[in-house]
């Protein structure tokens, strides 16, 4: 760290940065600066100056709000207290909702337009329920830290520091109401804490041994880990189901075409093909998780042709391409993908490879503006182009969004 960390400036912060920063300059340099919203003039103190190119800073005082402002949601993680005390994962809680899902859409359209050469007029969509109106109590999971005392707490924003809280707001109240926050746990690394739509919330201590779960999405049922992925926010499962089936265009979906979900868990979307379409679609869906894909298999059991493989999908992928005969090379051209990478995005490799396989139709549900526009290119370069393009809120008062579009080949 050099000479200038902790020093104090005054910014004017103009435009939001991927990764939920506010960006301002000091003499010409870029200064990322968290807590700040475009359009307001800012006190911050430097965190970071290691870099020529650019610094970052935290906010410490507010000269000149914006109209958008308010008061922090959760307080743990609010302007007044120290920027090395703030808890993290909430870092749009002082942003009105509205002005959140603006923030939001921007992201998505600058990273569209920089790295695809595409203009979009896609809006973030809110997702239904009581939580709505204040983007509160959505998170059915949440994983907190254990300090050296034992106490339990996110950790602060890029850093390690785990800071105690008595409340997390953005947790379901199931979730809160079982969080453990008077207890102690000496020794442990992570609490998480978790509420299924089928039973109670639990406890996972540390790496204790998974057990097994049940949620419900609409009228259907999936088992996995509690340890497992599944969608945080409890209207994402349903409101991704019903994107997906939205998403693919039923003109060119044949059944009966080597289908697959990729990067696919324990099912989710893949049922959600196999909901659509009935139940002698076939699809294959493929996830690197041994565990998951157990669970898979016998989630899509009632479906004939689903079945469910365990392997990274990249090699997957190389494998077809490699021994894939004629006949095999027609039902994968035939194809719809639903693919669901981890936030890095699918990457060259596997866009690549499924540009050579040419599917009819790619469906790319993405955590990521930044990778997703990254993939849409590489695709473009395989003559696919950006059909349809959804972006959903499945993280309020945090900056990730999540969006779903469509692929097809000219």
């Amino acid at each position: 760290m050099g000479e200038n960390v902790g020093r104090e400036v005054e910014l004017s912060v103009d435009r939001i940065a991927h990764g939920g920063i506010a960006v301002g300059r000091l003499d010409g340099r870029v200064v990322f600066v968290s807590d700040a919203i475009p359009g307001e003039r800012v006190r911050a103190r430097i965190s970071d100056d290691r870099k020529k190119s650019f610094w970052r800073a935290d906010a410490v005082e507010v000269l000149e709000a914006s109209e958008h402002r308010r008061e922090h949601v959760w307080a743990a993680a609010s302007i007044d207290r120290d920027p090395r005390q703030r808890a993290g994962g909430a870092e749009f809680g002082h942003i009105a909702l509205s002005h959140q899902r603006e923030l939001k859409r921007q992201v998505l359209a600058e990273a569209l337009q920089r790295m695809a050469g595409l203009s979009s007029e896609v809006r973030v969509e809110q997702l239904p329920g009581d939580h709505a109106a204040n983007g509160l109590g959505w998170r059915t999971r949440i994983r907190l830290h254990v300090d050296d005392e034992g106490r339990i707490g996110p950790m602060a924003s890029r850093s390690h520091t785990v800071i105690p809280v008595t409340d997390a707001p953005l947790a379901s109240p199931a979730v809160q109401a079982a969080i453990p926050f008077a207890e102690r746990f000496v020794g442990l690394p992570t609490v998480d804490v978790l509420a299924p739509t089928v039973g109670d919330a639990r406890l996972v201590l540390g790496e204790q041994k998974p057990s097994i779960i049940t949620e419900r999405v609409g009228e259907r049922t999936f088992r996995l880990d509690d340890t497992g992925f599944w969608q945080v926010h409890r209207e994402a499962p349903a409101a991704l189901t019903a994107a997906v089936q939205a998403a693919i265009d039923d003109a060119i979906f044949d059944p009966r075409a080597a289908n697959l979900d990729l990067y696919g868990g324990v099912g989710l979307l893949a049922a959600a093909v196999g909901d659509r379409f009935g139940p002698a679609t076939r699809i294959t869906t493929v996830e690197a998780d041994e565990r998951a894909t157990e669970h898979a298999a016998e989630n899509l059991a009632e479906w004939v042709g689903a079945a469910a493989v365990t392997a990274r999908v990249d090699r997957f992928l190389r494998e077809l391409e490699a021994s894939a005969s004629a006949a095999e090379r027609a039902r994968l051209r035939a194809a719809t993908v639903v693919l669901d990478p981890p936030r890095s995005g699918a990457g060259t490799e596997v866009m690549g490879a499924l540009g050579r396989l040419k599917p009819a139709q790619l469906v790319y549900v993405a955590c990521d503006p930044v990778a997703l526009a990254r993939d849409v290119a590489l695709a473009a370069e395989h003559g696919y182009r950006l059909a349809g393009l959804r972006a959903f809120d499945l993280f309020p008062h945090t900056h990730h969004v999540e969006a779903v579009a469509s692929l097809v080949r000219d």
